[in-house]
């Protein structure tokens, strides 16, 4: 693999959800020492904006974890650096931003649906043996709705969530690990960006950081896999360059169960 001349940074992004994962660990390994073998830099990044799953303290623990298997990040909450900061529920204003530009854009919606309306989608696509995936087409968002009554909805503080607009056809993307990889839309789900609380998610806020941070290889777990062609499309359609993609194995046990002890 013929590496960029562009100087190489690395992030490790972990949630607060509890202690240090082995898996976790090692990927931070990657991303560290593949930074440092090219004179770059590795960022560590707090993504704690799953606040159902977010443990007290937990941000301590990992931060003093890493120190222990002498991780030495160059920028992160406890160190600085100048493209913080780098707690994503400090950065709500940015996700809100780009949100706002990709609607504008065309490639995102409003979706109004209530929580009843999406349970009976997905029975019905169940019944029909189907993938309970949103049907867009079917249902109550500024696709389908008058643009009068969709923004009447806005104004009057109905809830909604901001949803990708995925194209039906074929999504590729390359792999430092596997190679090139090429999925068609029709299997990929309008992925919610912003949710009803005003919450970015996962896949919104990790590529608004990554971009932001300059990050130009992203080491993670293959368990994210899936996810990466809606993350190459939130690059491709905010204008942005792709960093290069590595999606490592997961450590098995004996029986191949995915190990998940923590540290």
């Amino acid at each position: 693999y013929k590496i960029s001349m562009k100087k190489v940074a690395t992030r490790f992004a972990p949630s607060p959800t509890g202690f240090l994962h082995v898996g976790g660990l090692r990927t931070a390994l990657y991303n560290y020492l593949f930074a440092k073998k090219m004179g770059g830099s590795c960022v560590l990044r707090i993504e704690d904006t799953d606040r159902t799953r977010f443990v007290e303290n937990a941000q301590e623990n990992l931060i003093e974890s890493l120190k222990w298997a002498g991780v030495n990040f160059d920028e992160g909450p406890s160190i600085g650096g100048d493209k913080g900061p780098y707690i994503q529920s400090e950065r709500f204003e940015l996700y809100k931003k780009y949100s706002d530009q990709l609607i504008s854009d065309g490639y995102a919606y409003y979706a109004f649906d209530t929580s009843e309306e999406l349970d009976a989608m997905r029975k019905r696509l169940q019944e029909q043996k189907k993938d309970p995936k949103y049907v867009r087409e079917e249902m109550r968002n500024s696709l389908t709705l008058p643009e009068s009554e969709w923004k009447e909805l806005l104004a009057s503080g109905e809830k909604f969530v901001v949803r990708l607009k995925i194209p039906y056809e074929d999504i590729k993307f390359s792999d430092i690990i596997r190679g090139d990889v090429t999925i068609n839309g029709h299997d990929i789900d309008d992925q919610v960006l912003l949710k009803s609380d005003g919450f970015p998610t996962y896949h919104l806020a990790n590529v608004v950081d990554d971009y932001l941070m300059g990050i130009t290889h992203v080491i993670r777990g293959e368990e994210w896999l899936p996810s990466t062609p809606k993350h190459v499309l939130l690059y491709d359609y905010l204008g942005w360059s792709r960093p290069e993609f590595a999606h490592l194995p997961l450590l098995l046990n004996p029986d191949k169960s995915k190990l998940s002890k923590r540290t």
